[in-house]
């Protein structure tokens, strides 16, 4: 539908869209990059939706300044591998590895994209093994795994079997990618998120009430880790 700035200090640029499916304006402010978003039913007139911004203005101004900034993974610092914290170490070496005493990157070199590939290179192995152990739980296989880093969901299972993964899960603690991946395997048997989805879960993968909290509590602070050169 397009975009519409608020005036003030700073301005705040906001998207605006119409959909079909909604039944009352809504305003929605990205946790992750700080993105505004107003969404319109269909034949609402836009400045109805301009009058609700402006409504809104003192919360939304409250809720952009309490995002926390993006934290840059680099040389020097430290990444969150399996919930722990992992030192970042530059040396003369010919590229990147993951050793007993950290995570090194090659000095001279961008040092963010180098952690991604090694993260992206864990996350792939541990969500492979994790999703074969619960297919086979279950008696079912998928078609294929990939891994891309989505901001929307920590994963998906199509309906022709085919799993998709966060890289970013290998951040969090071990149950919680556990259990992402014992939720995207139960959509094998169940593709929707009935009783008996939340029941095929719970065969394989008990207890996973807390790691499902953990994402919801801490999930954003994964994606607000930059990675860029």
């Amino acid at each position: 539908m397009g975009r519409h700035t608020l005036e003030g200090n700073p301005p705040i640029d906001v998207t605006l869209r119409q959909s079909a499916r909604a039944k009352r304006l809504s305003l929605r402010v990205s946790r992750l990059d700080g993105r505004v978003t107003l969404t319109m039913p269909q034949h609402a007139p836009l400045r109805e939706g301009i009058a609700f911004l402006r409504s809104k203005e003192v919360w939304l101004r409250g809720h952009l300044a309490d995002l926390r900034p993006v934290a840059k993974a680099d040389a020097g610092g430290t990444v969150l591998l399996r919930g722990k914290a992992v030192p970042i170490l530059a040396g003369p070496w010919k590229r990147a590895s993951l050793t007993d005493e950290g995570l090194r990157v090659a000095e001279g070199a961008p040092a963010g994209p180098q952690i991604k590939a090694i993260l992206r290179h864990q996350a792939r192995d541990a969500l492979a093994v994790a999703s074969d152990r619960y297919a086979a739980a279950l008696g079912r296989s998928y078609s294929r795994l990939t891994i891309r880093d989505t901001r929307s969901r920590w994963g998906s299972c199509s309906a022709q079997g085919a799993l998709m993964y966060s890289w970013r899960l290998i951040m969090a603690p071990p149950e919680v990618l556990d259990y992402v991946a014992a939720h995207e395997v139960a959509h094998l048997v169940e593709m929707n998120h009935q009783p008996a989805f939340w029941a095929t879960v719970a065969t394989i993968h008990p207890n996973y009430a807390a790691p499902r909290q953990w994402l919801r509590d801490h999930g954003d602070a994964l994606h607000r880790v930059s990675f860029d050169d």
